[in-house]
């Protein structure tokens, strides 16, 4: 009886921690980008900057990748990550949150592959890359 009790605890434990309330393994949550550009040699993102991504569980995405706000919707099917059509703001930045922004947005325009590892996020498209890491509370 107690080998019972212990092996439905311990599939218990194991069914939580894979929950999609924005845990491991969920795209739902608030996401930092720490990296960007090409998928075999990223570069870290713009220092001091606001970039975040915040995927819902209704389907909308909002957030700033590095100059101006934006939001939208989302579908995930698989591996895949698809993204509507985006609004955004219009502001001017200096060069390299623009860059860093129109890369963003490029790779986020339509489906783009994703996976998961661990607190890290890497959304790829055409062999061009968007790494972000988890911001939840551990």
């Amino acid at each position: 009886m107690k080998k019972l009790l212990f092996a439905l605890f311990v599939v218990g434990m194991a069914l939580s921690a894979c929950s999609s309330k924005g845990g491991a393994g969920s795209l739902v949550g608030d996401w930092k980008l720490t990296a960007y550009g090409p998928a075999d040699s990223p570069v870290p993102a713009v220092p001091d900057v606001e970039a975040v991504l915040n995927l819902s569980a209704d389907g909308q995405v909002s957030g700033s990748l590095g100059c101006n706000h934006f939001g939208g919707d989302y579908k995930q099917k698989g591996t895949q990550i698809e993204f509507g059509s985006l609004a955004a703001t219009l502001m001017a930045c200096p060069e390299p949150q623009m860059l860093q922004e129109g890369g963003a947005f490029k790779i986020m325009a339509g489906s783009a592959d994703y996976k998961i590892e661990g607190r890290t996020l890497t959304i790829t498209k055409d062999a061009e890359v968007l790494v972000f890491e988890s911001v939840a509370q551990e």
